[in-house]
């Protein structure tokens, strides 16, 4: 195993609040109000964060690398000056690309033990 790819799955597994964060801003940065809506209306509500759980978990993803806080912002006429805007870096993406992949693994397997019944496409 390389350098980089052990510096990767060290962070393994990550917690469920950490991926959901990653998964919000996989495709937009966005601040932690906007992140706390996407993964309610992602999840059809059967997740929700809760504010305290969420800026912990943001707070330690900025610290290990995974995220960073951005300068970009909306127009200030649509936009709250105090809003922070979070995006994934180039590790994070890396490290949530590597906890989906052994998420995937684990779905697998749990369908060829018979405990994950997949309909077929």
């Amino acid at each position: 195993m390389s350098l980089p790819n052990r510096a990767v799955t060290q962070h393994l597994p990550l917690t469920s609040v950490e991926f959901e964060i990653m998964l919000a801003l996989a495709d937009n940065k966005r601040h932690g109000y906007a992140v706390m809506q996407e993964v309610e209306r992602r999840t059809g509500g059967t997740v929700t964060l809760r504010p305290g759980s969420m800026y912990r978990a943001i707070n330690r993803m900025l610290e290990t690398g995974f995220l960073e806080e951005t300068a970009e912002r909306p127009d200030e006429k649509i936009d709250d000056h105090r809003r922070r805007y979070y995006r994934l870096t180039t590790f994070g993406r890396r490290v949530a690309s590597a906890e989906a992949e052994r998420l995937a693994s684990a779905v697998n397997s749990a369908t060829a033990k018979n405990l994950l019944h997949r309909k077929p496409a």
